[in-house]
């Protein structure tokens, strides 16, 4: 779905600027905050597009392939986090990370969440409070490092924060469509990570692939640990917990697995880190 950009900074530009800046951080020439217009949720997509298309294995509809962008209908109803170099611009020309967002609301403003096509995602939505769901984070080849995702993490605190976040989730993946090639790393999610019954949420059953492959004690779990990609190891590190099944993605070429975070973590020590570093500087 094309999102109209007359509409859509229509949109943007109504909202309230305290709403629109409650997430902004400048750190030298990095500056994380929301996308403000069209252009930018368009550079989003077009970085997304590079690094899920191009750079990745992931398979794009023909309007996609034509408009060399990532884009669906949760685009027009989220949040879209930036980081952006101002070395290279201050707008859309400078966006070298993003991240979907999605609370409640927006939820309801499609009828769903994204993750629900792939998971039974009942137990969050009854879970107390606020819960975000955020999906489609990617940082350009040439910013791929510490300091750009932890500017994303910073503004995914602030944000959540400012909701008062209760619960964050979300379907990272794992490389490749065939799961036996992610035995390791599956096992060691289910046995050392899986969420307790009361948030933990299953694979619908038409997509469920079981992750209790390999035998508890049958493999080293520094080993299984090192084969998670950079972002499920960040979560896991925050606390985070698994679902139960992993789904393949044909579209993207992944083997999905569902994490869920309590946010309190990441806010007390993003705020607390961000806070120190503004009287550092008064």
């Amino acid at each position: 779905m094309r999102i109209d950009r007359a509409d859509s900074e229509a949109e943007l530009l109504g909202t309230p600027a305290s709403s629109r800046e409650i997430v902004k951080v400048v750190a030298g020439d990095f500056e994380v905050r929301l996308a403000q217009t069209a252009a930018e949720i368009d550079a989003a997509q077009a970085l997304r597009y590079r690094v899920f298309y191009e750079e990745m294995t992931a398979h794009p509809t023909p309007e996609m392939a034509a408009r060399r962008r990532d884009f669906d209908a949760f685009d027009e109803v989220c949040d879209h986090l930036l980081v952006l170099d101002r070395r290279r611009g201050d707008g859309p020309e400078g966006v070298v990370g993003t991240y979907r967002l999605m609370r409640r609301s927006a939820a309801a403003r499609i009828g769903r969440f994204y993750s629900s096509a792939e998971y039974d995602i009942q137990a969050l939505v009854d879970y107390p409070g606020e819960i975000l769901e955020v999906g489609r984070s990617c940082i350009a080849k040439d910013a791929r490092n510490t300091a750009t995702m932890q500017m994303l993490w910073r503004g995914i605190a602030l944000y959540s924060s400012h909701y008062n976040i209760q619960a964050m989730f979300g379907c990272p993946s794992l490389p490749g469509a065939d799961p036996s090639q992610h035995s390791l790393a599956m096992s060691y999610l289910y046995h050392h990570h899986l969420a307790p019954p009361e948030i933990r949420v299953r694979a619908l059953a038409s997509r469920f692939v079981d992750m209790n492959v390999l035998p508890p004690g049958s493999y080293d779990p520094r080993k299984a640990m090192a084969r998670l990609p950079p972002l499920i190891k960040g979560y896991l590190r925050l606390g985070g917990y698994v679902g139960d099944g992993a789904v393949i993605d044909s579209q993207f070429d992944t083997t999905d697995v569902f994490v869920i975070v309590k946010t309190e973590i990441i806010t007390e020590k993003y705020i607390r880190h961000y806070e120190r570093g503004m009287r550092e500087h008064d």
